[in-house]
């Protein structure tokens, strides 16, 4: 093994990561998955609580069950308390004397895939730097290392002579923000605290201002602070159980049980290649679609239960890796290749698929990086495995005074420059991949040509929903005035990897769980967890 490699596997605690920066314990990264024969993830449910002063949690274990409360009081000694129902809610102390929080930024993503592929160029350089996820995803300078004003001053000293751009992001913190509970008329207010039952099954009830959700999780849960100022809901849970909360609402019941098999092994292989993902607020994954979507109990099905069961254990693999196991709603007809999205290099297995039994596309003759091809291909609706899905193939028109805001918005959330714009003039696509997608647009403004590139294109442009489209002007009535522009395209999402909804024909025509997967996936290997398997390595 390498310096400056990492490799996680699966099991023994002895294991380590080898960095650039030294030698860190492996269970330092992914908690308990290492010791248990199931992998326990941590999964972090709710996120950011407190976002707002009013937000409250309010959990219930069954009928006739208590929760368990267990956290540390004045004296540093741990204390136990149980309770029918427990309501959080957020609680502030005044500082003394405001104390100024800083962070260096260098850079902004819609994904975790390019926000990482950036962290390594800088660690590269010989920088520390860690993922967060405040909203977007970004690239901070590591706290630990340029941990006062002095050093983070320097840092930016230094790029700056280089000609790098970071931006420093300051605040000044006027009170601390604790969760707040009420057990037996006394009030508690901590920065962690620890729940669980009986019968190992919690209800939530979260309250936000802009909704209300109920969701059941089973195994026990934790509150913690973040890197953002609020806190997160983590749920222990094995990792067979997760998946009872994540297939259901990734795959739907419709889905054939091979379609649903395959679902599941994918779902379970995500799961443990992208423990890392949330390290920097000591959790593992999110349960969302920056992850996975996990509902806890809630929605779990005895179809995708069988599904489950019947490949527990089983993980897709390449070279005895576990593969990056992406998968999107619709591809438009053909998959991408990871670099067609995020920057990195692409994986071998994530190959450019036509999404087709027949012999509908020949890619070596029509190059879809040609627009004349793309356009006919684009205009073809049968004989795909996703023909008749809604997002199969759109068309979508968007005025210049729309596309302004959109545009202005991405760009206020990144903080850039060309932010004080006020009209898009025009838009052009000026790469395209061999395989159709859009790599870079540039938008001509009153204040400068903006280039927009891969997946951030569609945080910039609101109609595309995929980056496999292609763009006609439109023109006010009988003149040559343009007035905006109408976006042609197929897929929803990324397109990398499995397409959801063509795994559903493929399992209509009789194809098994292992068949998908090798569909899409060409090369790899099916196998059960075991101590040789390697679970990520950059």
């Amino acid at each position: 093994m390498a310096i400056g490699r990492t490799v996680l596997r699966p099991y023994g605690l002895a294991t380590a990561i080898l960095t650039t920066f030294g030698v860190v314990g492996l269970s330092n990264l992914t908690g308990t998955v290492l010791a248990q024969a199931e992998p326990v993830l941590q999964v972090g449910v709710v996120q950011r609580f407190g976002t707002q002063p009013t937000d409250k949690l309010t959990l219930e274990p069954l009928p006739g069950d208590r929760l368990t409360l267990r956290f540390q009081d004045g004296n540093k000694q741990t204390k136990t308390l149980t309770a029918t129902s427990l309501k959080l809610e957020m609680a502030y102390q005044p500082v003394a004397a405001p104390v100024l929080e800083e962070r260096i930024i260098f850079s902004t993503h819609r994904s975790f895939e390019s926000a990482e592929d950036d962290a390594n160029r800088w660690r590269a350089k010989g920088i520390e730097v860690e993922v967060a996820q405040p909203q977007r995803w970004q690239v901070w300078a590591k706290r630990e290392t340029y941990n006062t004003p002095l050093l983070r001053r320097l840092l930016l000293q230094s790029l700056e002579s280089q000609g790098v751009q970071a931006q420093l992001e300051a605040k000044e913190i006027r009170q601390i923000p604790w969760v707040s509970w009420v057990v037996n008329g006394y009030r508690y207010n901590r920065n962690e605290l620890d729940i669980k039952s009986a019968n190992n099954i919690i209800r939530v009830k979260q309250e936000t201002a802009e909704e209300k959700v109920t969701r059941t999780y089973l195994g026990p849960l934790r509150v913690q602070p973040n890197a953002y100022g609020t806190y997160t809901l983590v749920n222990q849970v094995p990792i067979e159980t997760y998946l009872r909360g994540v297939v259901p609402h990734e795959i739907g019941l419709a889905a054939p049980p091979a379609t649903i098999e395959a679902q599941a092994i994918l779902a379970r292989t995500y799961a443990l290649r992208n423990l890392r993902r949330f390290q920097i607020d000591q959790y593992q994954l999110c349960a969302d679609t920056q992850c996975q979507v996990y509902w806890g109990l809630q929605g779990a099905q005895p179809k995708t239960d069988r599904a489950i069961a019947a490949t527990k254990g089983l993980v897709l693999t390449y070279n005895n890796e576990l593969v990056d196991a992406l998968y999107s709603s619709t591809t438009g007809g053909i998959t991408a290749p990871f670099a067609d999205v995020w920057n990195g290099p692409n994986r071998p297995y994530l190959k450019a698929v036509v999404d087709s039994v027949s012999n509908v596309w020949d890619l070596s003759r029509y190059s879809l990086m040609d627009e004349k091809n793309l356009r006919v291909f684009l205009s073809r609706r049968k004989g795909f495995n996703e023909d008749g899905w809604d997002r199969f193939r759109w068309n979508s028109a968007s005025t210049l005074p729309d596309l302004t805001r959109d545009l202005q918005k991405y760009l206020t959330s990144i903080k850039s420059p060309y932010a004080k714009l006020n009209a898009v003039q025009k838009i052009q696509v000026v790469q395209r991949s061999p395989f159709g997608r859009v790599l870079k647009v540039a938008v001509t403004t009153d204040v400068g040509v903006v280039e927009i590139e891969k997946d951030n294109i569609l945080n910039a442009l609101y109609p595309p929903t995929s980056t496999l489209f292609y763009l006609d002007p439109m023109y006010e009535p009988g003149t040559k005035i343009l007035k905006g522009y109408r976006f042609v395209g197929g897929g929803m999402g990324h397109g990398v990897g499995l397409s959801q909804t063509g795994s559903y024909r493929l399992g209509e025509l009789g194809y098994t769980s292992r068949q998908i997967l090798s569909f899409y996936y060409p090369g790899t290997q099916l196998q059960p967890i075991n101590p040789t398997i390697v679970f990520w390595k950059p």
